[in-house]
């Protein structure tokens, strides 16, 4: 696919001058020159052409924002001043894999005033004899080279992403002992009382049908020693009666 149309691909349906973030790797450059990139993309801070068949940088347009570039597996050679006029706020440069021989090539990245890193891993220019020495001191605004500093410490890039991993695992964690929500421990203590009152509701309402047939039968016993109390006299008039005949 050619540069101009990943690029439209990549878009998503977003203006140009939205994206922030931008991957055209593997795509293919017409004549090796970058094509549909234009000074629309404003708030660009990342862009990744590695493996395009780049063999210019004449093209490039004013990234004034851009902080990370990467040109991996290329055909670059030169002609490296113009980033220092379209990108002037680099701090990470990747050039690794390109046709980069010798310290004159590298000599004009010395207007790069913010780069901080700068990858040459796989050009013909490692090659040279105290290459990292040479590099560090022409390159006096660099930290790091080909991801190692001049004593051999390695970039922290690793490091950060570990430690953003951390502070994702610590804030699950804070989560979990921060337990449920106000509101819904509210609810919960709602929903109990509720139940509590039905049941007791409930057992009123069984007390209340248990003395409604107590009092039934007591009712009923009164009523029964009543008409026994009433039949009694007739009982002995009857006796006496028989007595006499």
């Amino acid at each position: 696919m050619e540069m101009k149309k990943r690029i439209n691909l990549e878009l998503r349906n977003r203006a140009p001058e939205e994206v922030t973030e931008l991957v055209l790797d593997n795509c293919l450059c017409v004549n090796g020159e970058i094509e549909g990139l234009n000074d629309t993309f404003k708030k660009l801070e990342f862009l990744s052409m590695a493996n395009v068949e780049l063999s210019s940088l004449t093209r490039l347009p004013s990234l004034n924002k851009l902080r990370k570039l990467k040109l991996s597996d290329n055909v670059i050679s030169g002609g490296l001043e113009i980033l220092a006029e379209k990108c002037p706020n680099l701090t990470y440069l990747n050039l690794s894999g390109n046709k980069i021989k010798d310290l004159s090539t590298v000599e004009a990245l010395q207007n790069l005033k913010n780069l901080k890193s700068l990858d040459l891993f796989n050009c013909e220019i490692t090659n040279l004899e105290d290459y990292r020495e040479s590099i560090f001191e022409l390159l006096q605004q660099i930290t790091y080279l080909d991801g190692f500093d001049q004593e051999d410490n390695e970039a922290p890039d690793s490091e950060e992403e570990d430690d953003e991993d951390g502070d994702e695992d610590d804030e699950d964690e804070e989560e979990d002992e921060a337990g449920l929500p106000e509101g819904y421990e509210e609810e919960e203590e709602e929903e109990e009382e509720d139940e509590d009152e039905a049941g007791s509701e409930l057992g009123e309402g069984e007390e209340e049908v248990g003395l409604s047939y107590l009092m039934k039968e007591e009712i009923q016993k009164k009523v029964f020693e009543g008409k026994r109390e009433n039949e009694m006299p007739k009982m002995m008039e009857r006796r006496k009666m028989t007595r006499s005949f």
